[in-house]
């Protein structure tokens, strides 16, 4: 079924009133026109066929795009074949020309660059409309495989998919006990840059591409989510990624005040539910990435339902494993080398009087702390490994592998017979093959026979899209240490 890209009437208003309050726009910023091919003259054709030849998948060094045609970027073979394949981004090395608005200086400031582009094969042929970041190695993001005619046929479209997103979300909320979840997950909902998440009834957004740093999509957002969500949500908030708004330069004042509220005090502070209604603090200003993990949700009550005995949970952050595993073992102790995250996981254990077990927090080096203690004769019936990613790029893919073994084979070397090791990696550099691999050489060099029960990913709320494997970031294995 063809997806309505209108904009919805109660849009159109604040987004008028928007325009009239922002500097003039050229044509390119406005969004992509049809225009003629910049070969051939016409305006671009539609492929019939993708090209089955094999691609590969990561930036490669090449020479500066060139200036194109206005409106159009023009990739190349090995681009478009990306694109074919179903992912949607298109790395600055793959792009052939651009309108010559679009060519900034790395060091250039508040710049006019187009935010949407027509994007071309080099023969003409049309692959869609995409996002433009002009400081990012991934300079475009396909939105869509057809022609946007319009700045306001992307914000059509942007309305549709976030309200689909959403609804495709409340069978989550259905469910007792959690009222927290991911809405969109930017490439993997069709919204690339786009990431938004609730915590009660407190929801925020983060905006990560410079082609979305617009006060147009700002209201689109808002008002969006505001009429999905009605009275399940009182307060919006934008929460940059520090990283992101250096990289991309996105405006300096992105987050400084809430988006919407309902009160004249924001909500900013709340606590939600999760998992049968286990009640966790969230704080709008403080934490990492919007806030909780909200990725590890299902692996939290998974990791439940095997835990036993005495419980150690290696990087537990703001206690999520550590909580859910208080509910069965009889004594858990929870370390992370943030003293500002055992804080808040202390908060979160005293909105939780009824736990079973003894909690207690730790704060130390995760490497060193296993290393001492495996060393020392440490025992445990259930150890959770959930560390940061360690491999930010394909170069640290070795490093983070021996990384995750030491670790692994430390924790191996720490449980009793019979004993669970819930393992995570969360570096979508190194697959799932590779995480598992090592975890198997860990075994070996640990002596102990090891039963996977559970290959598990991120929930549900964080859906794969198998054509852009970077969707699929999250591996977590369950298993029976003999």
């Amino acid at each position: 079924m063809k997806q309505d890209t209108r904009l919805d009437n109660n849009l159109e208003k604040p987004l008028r009133q928007a325009a009239a309050g922002t500097r003039n726009e050229s044509p390119a910023q406005r969004g992509p026109r049809p225009s003629a091919a910049p070969k051939s003259g016409a305006a671009p054709k539609r492929e019939q066929k993708a090209n089955p030849r094999a691609f590969d998948k990561g930036p490669r060094p090449a020479a500066a795009p060139v200036p194109g045609e206005d409106g159009v970027a023009v990739v190349s073979r090995r681009g478009a074949d990306r694109l074919r394949h179903g992912h949607v981004w298109v790395y600055r090395s793959d792009i052939a020309t651009l309108p010559a608005g679009a060519i900034v200086s790395p060091d250039a400031e508040d710049v006019d660059a187009p935010r949407l582009l027509t994007v071309t094969d080099q023969r003409g042929l049309a692959l869609g409309t995409a996002l433009y970041s002009p400081y990012s190695e991934i300079a475009l993001r396909l939105v869509s495989t057809d022609v946007l005619e319009s700045e306001a046929a992307w914000l059509g479209l942007l309305a549709s998919r976030l309200k689909t997103a959403v609804e495709e979300r409340r069978p989550i909320f259905a469910s007792a006990g959690t009222d927290a979840a991911r809405l969109v997950f930017s490439e993997a909902d069709g919204l690339p840059g786009l990431v938004v998440d609730k915590y009660g009834k407190l929801v925020v957004v983060q905006l990560l591409s410079k082609a979305l740093d617009s006060m147009a999509v700002r209201i689109v957002v808002t008002e969006t989510l505001r009429a999905a969500l009605g009275t399940d949500v009182t307060t919006i908030v934008e929460r940059p990624d520090p990283r992101i708004r250096e990289l991309e330069k996105l405006s300096p004042d992105a987050g400084s005040a809430p988006l919407w509220s309902a009160e004249d005090e924001p909500l900013l502070k709340t606590t939600f539910r999760l998992n049968g209604g286990l009640s966790l603090h969230y704080d709008a200003t403080a934490g990492q990435k919007t806030g909780a993990f909200l990725d590890q949700r299902e692996n939290y009550a998974a990791a439940a339902r095997y835990a036993h005995g005495e419980a150690l949970d290696v990087c537990t952050y703001q206690g999520g494993f550590a909580l859910h595993l208080a509910q069965v073992c009889s004594k858990v102790t929870g370390v992370d080398v943030s003293h500002a995250s055992l804080e808040v996981a202390e908060s979160n254990l005293e909105r939780n009087p009824g736990l079973i077990a003894k909690v207690d927090w730790m704060e130390a080096n995760a490497f060193d702390l296993l290393k001492d203690w495996s060393e020392a004769g440490a025992k445990y019936d259930t150890i959770v490994l959930d560390p940061p990613a360690f491999a930010k790029s394909k170069r640290a893919v070795e490093g983070a592998l021996r990384g995750y073994k030491e670790l692994n084979l430390r924790a191996m070397k720490m449980l009793r017979p019979g004993g669970i090791l819930v393992t995570n990696s969360c570096s979508h550099h190194v697959s799932g093959a590779e995480f598992q691999t090592v975890v198997s050489a860990a075994a070996g060099d640990a002596g102990r026979r090891v039963r996977l029960l559970e290959r598990r990913g991120a929930a549900a709320d964080h859906p794969v899209v198998l054509t852009i494997p970077e969707t699929e970031y999250l591996k977590c294995l369950i298993l029976k240490v003999e």
